[in-house]
């Protein structure tokens, strides 16, 4: 089987050859910008680079898949948020443009061909046309509560969904339809599976507040995006874990703050494993043999895709990246 072939079956709980290995999330290191000769800002902005820069993953890396949205700006860059796309040493920020939940979300009839969107969709299409079916190309969207922290704060979102919960559900409905629209965008330019990435960790958003608001809008994501969907949280999710179960979504891209053993008994026979190995730990500050040790252990757990448990440290080096692809293809074999 090819690495796009393993990577789309084992997203699916599949039996292949052995492990797959890929991120959901940004694979981008300083080190890694300066092997392939491009760096931020530019990988945001000019869709020739974002690709190079993105097929890294599968060509330095050795991951058998690529995903070319490395920033969580786009959908909101679009929509008027107020972005700095950063340098080679920092990632993107932006600020929010609306104070008031009770505002109007005003949508620009042309969104999707403003530059945040439509230098990704190329992108796509980019890796599509060079990569065809050897590897996974992985798009990425945000679902609508990363979008209302985006387009009105993380305070004034997380206050109204007690203050004004009828408000949070207006604009979760309206964004939802941002999220169905960049998704369906991204398939059509030749995604393979899509990252649907939606910052609801416990930290700042309880599971009750996550049946309240946030289930039935996965659960329709899940419908009506027609194609397989890595759902993306950080943190510790575990509270959280059997609801996601329960939308239906593929896989589940988690955080080293739910231990390995405890997110495979939490996510049950259907639900797909993805990431799980620490960024700071392990990826910025471990060693090989540390590295593989982590492996194993996932291996054993019964991890589906092995990779990073969310956007990359800048600083962190590449060497720790090829080694964990390398180990996941060495000790995964035959194993699934």
């Amino acid at each position: 089987m090819k690495p796009r072939d393993i990577f789309l079956t084992k997203l699916k709980r599949g039996t292949a050859p052995r492990i797959a290995t890929g991120s959901a999330t940004s694979i981008v290191t300083t080190d890694l910008m300066e092997k392939v000769g491009v760096f931020f800002p530019e990988a945001h902005q000019v869709p020739e680079q974002m690709a190079r820069l993105a097929a890294a993953g599968y060509t330095e890396l050795g991951f058998d898949n690529v995903m070319p949205l490395f920033s969580v700006w786009h959908e909101s860059a679009a929509l008027g948020c107020e972005v700095n796309w950063g340098d080679r040493s920092r990632m993107p920020d932006g600020r929010a443009c609306y104070q008031s939940i009770e505002h109007e979300i005003s949508i620009p009839q042309d969104w999707l061909q403003r530059p945040s969107c439509a230098v990704p969709l190329e992108a796509i299409r980019l890796l599509k046309k060079e990569y065809g079916d050897e590897i996974a190309v992985v798009g990425k969207v945000f679902g609508p509560w990363t979008l209302g922290y985006d387009l009105f704060s993380v305070e004034e979102f997380l206050i109204s969904t007690l203050i004004n919960p009828d408000a949070v559900k207006r604009v979760l409905r309206t964004l939802l339809e941002i999220t169905v629209a960049f998704a369906q965008a991204q398939i059509d330019a030749g995604a393979d599976a899509l990252t649907l990435a939606d910052h609801c960790t416990r930290d700042l958003c309880s599971p009750e507040t996550y049946l309240q608001f946030l289930q039935e809008i996965h659960q329709e994501l899940h419908e009506r995006i027609p194609c397989p969907k890595i759902l993306h949280i950080c943190g510790d999710t575990s509270d959280r874990i059997p609801f996601i179960q329960k939308t239906g979504i593929d896989c589940f891209h988690y955080d080293s703050k739910v231990p390995t053993p405890v997110a495979r008994q939490l996510a049950g026979d259907r639900l797909a494993l993805m990431g799980g190995t620490s960024n700071i730990n392990l990826i910025r500050n471990g060693t090989a043999e540390l590295i593989t040790q982590d492996v194993q252990e996932k291996i054993a757990a019964g991890i589906d895709i092995i990779g990073p448990e969310c956007a990359v440290p800048l600083d962190a080096p590449m060497k720790n990246l090829v080694w964990l692809a390398r180990e996941a293809k060495r000790l995964g074999s035959n194993q699934s």
